[in-house]
Protein backbone atom coordinates (compact mmCIF):
# COMPACT_ATOMS: atom_id res chain seq x y z
CA UNK A 1 0.00 0.00 0.00
CA UNK A 2 2.48 2.51 0.82
CA UNK A 3 4.82 1.68 -2.49
CA UNK A 4 1.50 2.23 -4.10
CA UNK A 5 0.87 5.36 -2.87
CA UNK A 6 4.63 6.95 -3.28
CA UNK A 7 4.71 5.45 -7.00
CA UNK A 8 1.50 7.03 -7.42
CA UNK A 9 2.74 10.31 -5.24
CA UNK A 10 5.97 10.36 -7.47
CA UNK A 11 4.28 10.14 -11.13
CA UNK A 12 1.72 13.06 -10.38
CA UNK A 13 4.75 14.98 -8.78
CA UNK A 14 6.46 14.47 -12.43
CA UNK A 15 3.46 15.37 -14.75
CA UNK A 16 3.22 18.40 -12.93
CA UNK A 17 6.60 19.46 -12.70
CA UNK A 18 6.91 19.15 -16.66
CA UNK A 19 3.85 20.44 -17.62
CA UNK A 20 5.06 23.99 -15.46
CA UNK A 21 8.46 23.99 -16.72
CA UNK A 22 6.98 23.45 -20.35
CA UNK A 23 5.18 26.19 -19.76
CA UNK A 24 7.71 28.78 -18.47
CA UNK A 25 9.42 30.80 -20.84
CA UNK A 26 12.96 29.84 -22.25
CA UNK A 27 13.24 33.41 -23.76
CA UNK A 28 13.02 34.39 -20.05
CA UNK A 29 14.42 31.59 -17.90
CA UNK A 30 18.38 30.25 -18.04
CA UNK A 31 18.63 26.72 -19.78
CA UNK A 32 20.25 26.01 -16.38
CA UNK A 33 16.87 25.57 -14.28
CA UNK A 34 15.58 23.22 -16.89
CA UNK A 35 18.52 20.81 -17.03
CA UNK A 36 19.07 20.77 -13.22
CA UNK A 37 15.11 20.24 -12.77
CA UNK A 38 15.36 17.31 -15.33
CA UNK A 39 17.72 15.87 -13.85
CA UNK A 40 15.75 15.82 -10.31
CA UNK A 41 12.96 14.15 -12.31
CA UNK A 42 15.11 11.37 -13.71
CA UNK A 43 16.17 10.34 -9.90
CA UNK A 44 12.76 10.84 -8.80
CA UNK A 45 11.19 8.25 -11.55
CA UNK A 46 14.08 6.20 -10.93
CA UNK A 47 13.22 5.34 -7.65
CA UNK A 48 9.64 4.87 -8.47
CA UNK A 49 10.91 2.21 -10.82
CA UNK A 50 12.26 0.89 -8.14
CA UNK A 51 8.98 1.28 -5.83
CA UNK A 52 7.11 -0.59 -8.48
CA UNK A 53 9.20 -3.09 -8.60
CA UNK A 54 9.25 -3.91 -4.88
CA UNK A 55 5.57 -3.43 -4.72
CA UNK A 56 4.82 -5.93 -7.97
CA UNK A 57 2.73 -8.06 -6.95
CA UNK A 58 -0.02 -5.69 -5.21
CA UNK A 59 -0.30 -4.36 -9.10
CA UNK A 60 -2.22 -8.46 -9.59
CA UNK A 61 -5.65 -6.10 -9.07
CA UNK A 62 -4.76 -3.38 -10.83
CA UNK A 63 -3.42 -4.56 -13.99
CA UNK A 64 0.40 -5.35 -15.48
CA UNK A 65 3.03 -3.60 -13.05
CA UNK A 66 5.19 -4.27 -16.06
CA UNK A 67 3.99 -1.03 -18.12
CA UNK A 68 4.63 1.44 -15.32
CA UNK A 69 7.91 0.04 -14.60
CA UNK A 70 8.50 0.28 -18.23
CA UNK A 71 7.05 3.91 -18.20
CA UNK A 72 8.74 5.36 -15.06
CA UNK A 73 12.07 3.68 -16.76
CA UNK A 74 11.43 5.55 -19.71
CA UNK A 75 10.83 8.73 -18.13
CA UNK A 76 14.13 8.65 -16.53
CA UNK A 77 15.44 8.10 -20.02
CA UNK A 78 13.42 10.80 -21.30
CA UNK A 79 14.33 13.24 -18.35
CA UNK A 80 18.31 12.78 -19.02
CA UNK A 81 17.80 13.25 -22.66
CA UNK A 82 15.95 16.24 -21.93
CA UNK A 83 18.72 17.59 -19.48
CA UNK A 84 21.45 16.89 -22.35
CA UNK A 85 19.09 18.66 -25.02
CA UNK A 86 19.09 22.18 -22.53
CA UNK A 87 22.86 21.77 -21.89
CA UNK A 88 23.43 22.58 -25.81
CA UNK A 89 20.66 24.52 -25.99
CA UNK A 90 18.19 22.43 -28.09
CA UNK A 91 15.50 24.30 -26.67
CA UNK A 92 12.61 23.11 -28.63
CA UNK A 93 13.80 19.64 -29.06
CA UNK A 94 13.92 20.38 -24.68
CA UNK A 95 10.27 21.12 -24.70
CA UNK A 96 9.41 18.25 -26.28
CA UNK A 97 11.10 16.19 -24.11
CA UNK A 98 9.00 17.85 -21.02
CA UNK A 99 5.92 16.94 -22.86
CA UNK A 100 6.65 13.22 -23.36
CA UNK A 101 7.89 13.18 -19.96
CA UNK A 102 4.26 14.74 -18.74
CA UNK A 103 2.13 12.04 -20.98
CA UNK A 104 4.56 9.47 -19.97
CA UNK A 105 4.04 10.42 -16.48
CA UNK A 106 0.09 10.91 -16.31
CA UNK A 107 -0.13 7.50 -18.22
CA UNK A 108 1.97 5.45 -15.93
CA UNK A 109 -0.21 7.25 -13.10
CA UNK A 110 -3.39 5.99 -15.03
CA UNK A 111 -1.96 2.76 -15.12
CA UNK A 112 -1.38 2.28 -11.37
CA UNK A 113 -4.65 3.34 -10.43
CA UNK A 114 -7.10 1.00 -9.10
CA UNK A 115 -10.79 1.48 -11.96
CA UNK A 116 -12.37 -0.84 -9.96
CA UNK A 117 -14.53 -0.54 -6.50
CA UNK A 118 -13.10 -2.07 -3.69
CA UNK A 119 -15.61 -4.84 -4.03
CA UNK A 120 -15.21 -5.38 -7.43
CA UNK A 121 -18.15 -3.99 -9.05
CA UNK A 122 -18.11 -1.92 -12.08
CA UNK A 123 -17.51 1.83 -11.19
CA UNK A 124 -19.82 4.61 -13.47
CA UNK A 125 -18.63 7.01 -16.24
CA UNK A 126 -18.57 9.89 -13.30
CA UNK A 127 -16.34 8.12 -11.47
CA UNK A 128 -13.88 7.67 -13.80
CA UNK A 129 -13.88 11.30 -15.07
CA UNK A 130 -13.50 12.40 -11.62
CA UNK A 131 -10.67 9.89 -11.21
CA UNK A 132 -8.84 11.27 -14.19
CA UNK A 133 -9.41 14.86 -13.22
CA UNK A 134 -8.15 13.50 -9.65
CA UNK A 135 -4.82 12.94 -11.46
CA UNK A 136 -4.25 15.40 -13.45
CA UNK A 137 -5.66 18.26 -10.85
CA UNK A 138 -3.61 17.15 -8.23
CA UNK A 139 -0.36 16.69 -10.62
CA UNK A 140 -1.00 20.25 -11.85
CA UNK A 141 -1.13 21.45 -7.76
CA UNK A 142 2.20 19.63 -6.71
CA UNK A 143 3.92 20.40 -9.91
CA UNK A 144 3.07 24.34 -10.41
CA UNK A 145 4.03 24.63 -6.85
CA UNK A 146 7.34 22.63 -6.65
CA UNK A 147 8.62 23.95 -9.80
CA UNK A 148 8.00 27.64 -8.51
CA UNK A 149 9.81 26.99 -5.92
CA UNK A 150 12.40 25.76 -7.56
CA UNK A 151 11.98 28.96 -9.97
CA UNK A 152 12.05 31.26 -6.92
CA UNK A 153 15.31 29.82 -5.86
CA UNK A 154 17.11 29.73 -9.64
CA UNK A 155 16.12 33.49 -9.17
CA UNK A 156 18.89 33.64 -6.14
CA UNK A 157 21.29 32.83 -8.48
CA UNK A 158 20.18 34.72 -11.75
CA UNK A 159 18.50 37.88 -9.72
CA UNK A 160 18.32 39.44 -13.38
CA UNK A 161 15.45 37.22 -14.45
CA UNK A 162 12.07 39.14 -15.47
CA UNK A 163 9.64 37.98 -13.19
CA UNK A 164 6.87 37.00 -15.15
CA UNK A 165 8.01 33.44 -15.46
CA UNK A 166 7.44 32.75 -11.81
CA UNK A 167 4.01 35.11 -11.71
CA UNK A 168 2.99 32.83 -14.09
CA UNK A 169 3.56 29.74 -12.28
CA UNK A 170 2.15 31.31 -9.30
CA UNK A 171 -1.07 32.09 -10.92
CA UNK A 172 -1.23 28.28 -11.90
CA UNK A 173 -0.23 27.02 -8.78
CA UNK A 174 -3.69 29.35 -7.60
CA UNK A 175 -6.02 27.95 -10.53
CA UNK A 176 -4.86 24.19 -9.80
CA UNK A 177 -5.57 25.23 -5.79
CA UNK A 178 -9.13 26.47 -6.46
CA UNK A 179 -9.74 23.22 -9.42
CA UNK A 180 -8.62 21.07 -6.50
CA UNK A 181 -10.73 22.91 -3.96
CA UNK A 182 -13.78 22.49 -6.27
CA UNK A 183 -13.17 18.71 -7.22
CA UNK A 184 -12.82 17.52 -3.84
CA UNK A 185 -15.93 19.25 -2.54
CA UNK A 186 -17.68 17.71 -4.86
CA UNK A 187 -15.95 14.13 -4.15
CA UNK A 188 -16.19 14.46 -0.66
CA UNK A 189 -20.20 15.12 -1.22
CA UNK A 190 -20.92 11.91 -3.59
CA UNK A 191 -18.71 10.15 -1.10
CA UNK A 192 -20.52 10.81 2.20
CA UNK A 193 -23.78 10.25 0.65
CA UNK A 194 -22.95 7.16 -0.98
CA UNK A 195 -20.96 6.00 2.16
CA UNK A 196 -23.61 7.11 5.08
CA UNK A 197 -22.25 7.99 8.47
CA UNK A 198 -18.22 8.19 8.37
CA UNK A 199 -16.40 7.93 11.41
CA UNK A 200 -14.33 10.81 13.45
CA UNK A 201 -10.88 9.76 12.22
CA UNK A 202 -12.35 9.63 8.82
CA UNK A 203 -13.35 13.62 9.30
CA UNK A 204 -10.12 14.12 11.18
CA UNK A 205 -7.96 13.43 7.47
CA UNK A 206 -10.04 15.61 5.75
CA UNK A 207 -9.89 18.72 8.18
CA UNK A 208 -6.09 17.82 7.72
CA UNK A 209 -6.27 17.79 4.09
CA UNK A 210 -8.26 20.68 3.31
CA UNK A 211 -6.24 22.64 6.02
CA UNK A 212 -2.77 22.01 5.06
CA UNK A 213 -3.24 21.03 1.04
CA UNK A 214 -6.31 23.65 0.27
CA UNK A 215 -6.30 26.51 2.82
CA UNK A 216 -2.79 26.95 3.72
CA UNK A 217 -1.67 26.61 0.32
CA UNK A 218 -3.91 28.85 -1.04
CA UNK A 219 -3.12 31.46 2.07
CA UNK A 220 0.30 30.67 1.25
CA UNK A 221 0.09 31.32 -2.71
CA UNK A 222 -1.44 34.33 -1.67
CA UNK A 223 1.03 35.75 -0.23
CA UNK A 224 3.89 34.98 -2.84
CA UNK A 225 1.87 37.06 -4.84
CA UNK A 226 2.28 39.92 -2.69
CA UNK A 227 5.73 39.42 -2.12
CA UNK A 228 6.48 39.36 -5.64
CA UNK A 229 5.38 42.61 -6.39
CA UNK A 230 7.74 44.07 -3.85
CA UNK A 231 9.63 42.40 -5.58
CA UNK A 232 11.15 40.28 -3.20
CA UNK A 233 12.01 36.95 -5.01
CA UNK A 234 14.38 35.70 -1.88
CA UNK A 235 11.30 36.06 0.81
CA UNK A 236 8.83 34.49 -2.06
CA UNK A 237 10.92 32.13 -2.27
CA UNK A 238 10.84 31.18 1.40
CA UNK A 239 7.20 31.66 1.45
CA UNK A 240 6.87 28.61 -1.42
CA UNK A 241 8.94 26.16 0.86
CA UNK A 242 5.96 26.15 3.42
CA UNK A 243 3.59 26.16 0.42
CA UNK A 244 5.15 23.15 -1.12
CA UNK A 245 5.05 21.11 2.52
CA UNK A 246 1.26 22.37 2.98
CA UNK A 247 0.98 21.07 -0.65
CA UNK A 248 2.79 17.40 -0.55
CA UNK A 249 1.01 16.78 3.25
CA UNK A 250 -2.28 17.64 1.57
CA UNK A 251 -2.13 15.88 -1.67
CA UNK A 252 -0.64 12.60 0.26
CA UNK A 253 -3.71 12.33 2.67
CA UNK A 254 -5.83 13.02 -0.41
CA UNK A 255 -4.11 9.62 -1.62
CA UNK A 256 -4.70 7.72 1.51
CA UNK A 257 -8.21 9.25 1.94
CA UNK A 258 -8.91 7.90 -1.52
CA UNK A 259 -7.21 4.41 -1.86
CA UNK A 260 -10.39 2.67 -1.89
CA UNK A 261 -12.60 5.11 -4.47
CA UNK A 262 -12.24 6.76 -7.20
CA UNK A 263 -13.40 9.80 -6.05
CA UNK A 264 -11.10 12.89 -5.07
CA UNK A 265 -11.58 13.38 -1.23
Amino acid sequence: MLWLVLTQFILRLTFGVAVAMGVTSPRLVTSGFYRVHLWVLMGLNTFAALAVYASREAYAPIGDWRLVLGLAIGIAVVSYVGSVLWLYEQRLAGQIALYLAAIASLTAAALATPWDSSGGETVSRMEISLGFCNLISSGLLLGSTLSAMLLGHWYLNTPTMELAPINRLVALMAGAIVARALLAAVGLALFASAQGALPTSFWIFVALRWLAGIVGTLVLAGLTWQTLKVPNTQSATGILYAAVICAFIGELTSQLLSADTLYPL
